[in-house]
C-alpha cells in the first residue's frame, strides 16, 4: 500500500487482507498499542524492519501479504519490490491519492472516532509530508523490474538492511533483479 496518512491505505489494506485471506501488516497497529505513539523515539523503523522481515518469511511459504506502510519513497518500494521477488512472490503497488482537503477531513474522522488507533496530525505536517512523498512512476505500477540500487550499496537487501535496522540484509544477488 503506498499513500499518504488519510486518503484510505488501511481501508484498502483490510479489504486485501479478506478478500485474498492475506496477513496484513500495519505499523501503527502495533506502533500506538506497544509505545502510544507513531514513531517513539524513532522505534518505528526497527518495528517496520520486524514486520517486513515477518512479510518476506510469510511470502516464501506461498501466504499473501499486504504491507500497509505508505511507503513515501521510490527507493522503499524499490527495495521491497526487489526483495518479494528475491523469495519468489509477486509484488503489487496500490497506489492511493485523494485531495488535501479531503485527507484533513479524513484524518480528522479518524482521530475523533478511534482516537486510540491513530494520533493527532497537523495541517503543517499534512502539507510537509505531501512535500516530501514521491508519487509511483508508472514503471513502478506496471510492476516493472526495480532501478539499479543506490551508490553506496551493493544491494537491495543491502539498503533495506540500512533503511530498516532490524530487516536483516540476508538476500544478497544481483542490485536491479535477484
Amino acid at each position: 500500500m503506498v499513500g499518504l496518512p488519510g486518503v484510505g491505505k488501511t481501508t484498502r489494506a483490510r479489504q486485501l487482507e479478506r478478500q485474498r485471506g492475506a496477513l496484513r501488516l500495519t505499523p501503527d497497529e502495533w506502533m500506538i498499542p506497544l509505545f502510544g505513539d507513531s514513531d517513539a523515539d524513532g522505534k518505528r523503523d526497527v518495528l517496520e524492519g520486524r514486520l517486513l522481515w515477518t512479510a518476506l518469511r510469510a511470502a516464501e511459504r506461498g501466504l499473501n501479504v499486504v504491507v500497509d506502510f505508505g511507503l513515501w519513497g521510490r527507493d522503499e518500494r524499490s527495495a521491497l519490490r526487489w526483495l518479494f521477488a528475491a523469495v519468489g512472490s509477486d509484488c503489487r503497488i496500490e497506489y492511493l491519492n485523494t485531495d488535501h482537503d479531503t485527507q484533513l477531513a479524513r484524518i480528522r474522522q479518524r482521530l475523533a472516532e478511534t482516537p486510540e488507533q491513530t494520533y493527532a496530525m497537523s495541517t503543517e505536517e499534512v502539507l510537509r509530508w505531501r512535500q516530501q512523498f514521491q508519487e509511483p512512476a508508472e514503471e513502478e505500477l506496471r510492476g516493472g523490474p526495480p532501478p539499479p540500487v543506490p551508490e553506496g550499496y551493493t544491494t537491495w537487501s543491502q539498503w533495506a538492511a540500512v533503511r530498516w535496522p532490524s530487516l536483516p540484509d540476508t538476500y544478497g544477488g544481483s542490485s536491479t533483479r535477484p
